[in-house]
């Protein structure tokens, strides 16, 4: 078995796990569907927030080579 499917298993396991323990709490229903909501909430926001700041990387990366092909025609004129 490779590492990456040892880890990935592992990972795969503990999430499982962590999921199993939160809806088998002894809270209340409305508790625990609240705090899974915030888990997911939370987590959206810190995937959004990732995309988002590749996506102005990416913007920028774009406009700087923009510019750079500009200045190569202009140069060429």
């Amino acid at each position: 078995m490779s590492t990456g499917k040892l880890i990935a298993g592992v990972i795969a396991g503990a999430a499982v796990g962590a999921s199993l323990g939160i809806l088998f709490a002894p809270d209340k229903g409305s508790e625990t569907r609240s705090r899974i909501a915030g888990s997911v909430k939370n987590r959206f926001k810190r995937a959004s927030d990732a995309v988002s700041d590749e996506f102005e990387d990416i913007q920028e990366d774009v406009s700087n080579l923009a510019g750079q092909a500009k200045s190569k025609a202009e140069q060429a004129m």
